[in-house]
């Protein structure tokens, strides 16, 4: 049933842009790319992060592009709308957003997150760019930083990332300050704009240090009826002890902090949600809130496995608990947009008859790389995630990181092979996997299990008995050319209508990294992961899965627990709403 009252606009929900400027000055030589002089990261710093950095250049626009042609007018963005806040950066970003605005007629309402701003005063920012030679230049806004660097690093103020208010003030006219078009605008501190209006008190946890800082949080009505409550979550509580301020040490880690952290440092702004929601509902407004850091677990892991898994992981430190859920359902809020994590996720959180929806948008630099939009003219907002998957490639990016990967012998980097952005951040993550995950979080002989076993190898230590006392490959071994294993192995693929061939040619590595696309990006991954696939995936976790474990104590348990957790992962991939079909921004 259509709902009574002024028509709600679409509103298109844009998080972790992570834009950099590749055509942008930061007094680095850069890179002459046919009548292009760019200033690039390497492959090899790309590989290894969660983001890839040179493609928002061209992600964020495409973005903007789709969204404007679907006739869309209001864009919210979600924080790190920067690659780390640079001084330059941020500029570039609203230069971006004023195109926009004033060719398309665009309304832009951004709150910062953890790469945008830093604190009262800010941080100093350091990055590698590449060199016309291949070898790379540190460039930094820190000259003792600088000072220790053997190479001729750069220095220059406009690689530093400023604190609050003065990050803030070039993004100032996109929702973060009162616009006469705006029906309504507020602040938790009242009707003022003005950013000295707009401070709150950080302690230390010993008392002893108090910073006064800006929030950046407003209420906005840019249309009749349409709520946005963008809600600034960044919390950056000082660590006990005299420090200085202009370093980052100065603060505990903003990036882990959230909403976690919220509910401790900043109670004045549940006190204002719950204001604000008892309006909206008494005027009939439809609210939306918005922040950088996810209010509900997108991974939904209730039993806590992938902490037993992989322990305190920075994914793990900046997942919000239960009570923040519970908190905002008391305060009346009932949907909520958040980044921060690059995850494709919906969830939601019931108590009593009052219930909370957090949804996930992802990031434009991960996988899988979109959108949202966010249509709210029914009795429910109906959401959709638009996919970036066809967007065309710079072929010039990838003629470099060609010539930067390229050895006598070995086939190139299968995501420099990539036909659109969606097949290259596909191998991306599958890069990420083996240089950073793998490593950095699974057990040393799991790790080279994974890497180098295939799914009949996996089947096999399952079925067999020496697991919980053998170390991996020893079990393995033990098992090659066994008789009775290989009966035991072919009864229990054909029990499951599984071609056993199958299983002794699909490599291990590719159910791991097809768990980490499942896990980002739930129902976008599915077109990624085939369904053949998906159906071993989902037996094997059926038969062989366990997240009640509370500890592993053997290669077994570890086994058993991320097969729980991967099963978890494809229920809530395929109870989701249709995959989204990539658009072409072009």
């Amino acid at each position: 049933m259509p709902r009574l009252g002024p028509e709600i606009p679409a509103v298109a929900v844009i998080a972790d842009a992570h834009f950099h400027d590749i055509e942008g000055d930061y007094n680095v030589a850069g890179v002459d790319v046919g009548s292009r002089r760019l200033t690039l990261r390497s492959w090899a710093d790309t590989a290894r992060s969660t983001r890839v950095f040179n493609e928002s250049f061209v992600a964020l626009p495409a973005a903007l592009e789709d969204v404007c042609s679907r006739g869309i007018r209001h864009v919210v963005l979600l924080g790190d709308y920067t690659d780390d806040g640079q001084r330059a950066t941020t500029d570039s970003v609203a230069r971006l957003l004023r195109h926009w605005r004033d060719r398309h007629n665009m309304s832009f309402y951004a709150i910062p997150g953890n790469h945008d701003v830093f604190g009262p005063l800010g941080k100093h920012q350091s990055t590698r760019f590449l060199n016309a030679s291949g070898t790379t230049t540190l460039v930094t806004s820190d000259a003792e930083i600088a000072a220790l660097d053997p190479g001729q690093p750069t220095v220059t103020p406009k690689m530093y990332c400023d604190g609050m208010p003065a990050g803030l003030l070039p993004m100032a006219e996109f929702g973060l300050t009162r616009n006469a078009a705006y029906r309504h605008w507020e602040t938790p501190f009242g009707a003022s704009d003005d950013f000295a209006m707009r401070r709150h008190d950080l302690h230390s946890a010993d008392g002893l240090t108090t910073h006064r800082l800006v929030d950046a949080s407003y209420l906005v009505e840019p249309a009749d009826g349409l709520w946005l409550l963008m809600l600034d979550a960044n919390v950056f509580e000082p660590r006990n002890g005299s420090r200085d301020i202009a370093r980052k040490k100065a603060f505990l880690d903003s990036s882990n902090a959230g909403w976690n952290a919220l509910l401790r440092v900043k109670p004045y702004l549940i006190d204002w949600i719950a204001d604000v929601c008892a309006r909206a509902d008494r005027l009939g407004k439809r609210l939306m809130a918005f922040s950088h850091y996810p209010v509900l677990d997108p991974f939904e892991d209730v039993s806590g496995s992938e902490d037993v898994l992989f322990g305190r992981t920075d994914i793990a430190r900046r997942t919000p608990v239960q009570a923040v859920g519970e908190t905002l359902v008391r305060a009346g809020l009932r949907l909520h947009f958040s980044g921060h994590l690059h995850v494709a996720a919906r969830s939601d959180w019931t108590s009593g008859s009052q219930g909370l929806t957090n949804i996930a948008v992802p990031s434009l630099v991960a996988f899988p790389a979109g959108y949202t939009i966010v249509r709210a003219n029914g009795d429910t907002p109906e959401t959709e995630t638009v996919s970036l998957a066809k967007m065309p490639l710079d072929g010039d990016l990838l003629e470099l990181y060609l010539a930067e990967t390229s050895k006598p012998g070995e086939a190139p980097e299968p995501a420099l092979q990539a036909s659109n952005y969606g097949e290259f951040l596909n191998w991306h993550i599958h890069a990420l996997v083996v240089s950073r995950y793998l490593p950095n979080d699974w057990p040393l002989e799991l790790r080279e299990f994974a890497l180098h076993g295939s799914l009949a190898d996996l089947c096999r230590l399952l079925l067999g008995k020496s697991l919980e006392t053998t170390a991996t490959r020893e079990a393995l071994n033990a098992m090659t050319g066994n008789g009775s294993m290989s009966a035991i192995l072919d009864d229990w693929a054909n029990a499951h209508d599984l071609d056993r061939a199958n299983l002794n040619t699909s490599p291990l590595l590719d159910l791991v990294v097809d768990w980490y696309r499942l896990r980002q990006g739930s129902t976008q991954a599915l077109a990624w992961v085939p369904a053949t696939k998906l159906r071993i995936y989902r037996i094997l976790a059926t038969e062989f899965g366990d997240t009640s474990l509370t500890e592993h104590k053997s290669p077994r348990d570890f086994l058993a627990i991320f097969l729980g957790v991967l099963g978890r992962s494809i229920e809530r991939a395929t109870r989701g709403a249709p995959v989204s079909l990539p658009v072409d921004p072009s």
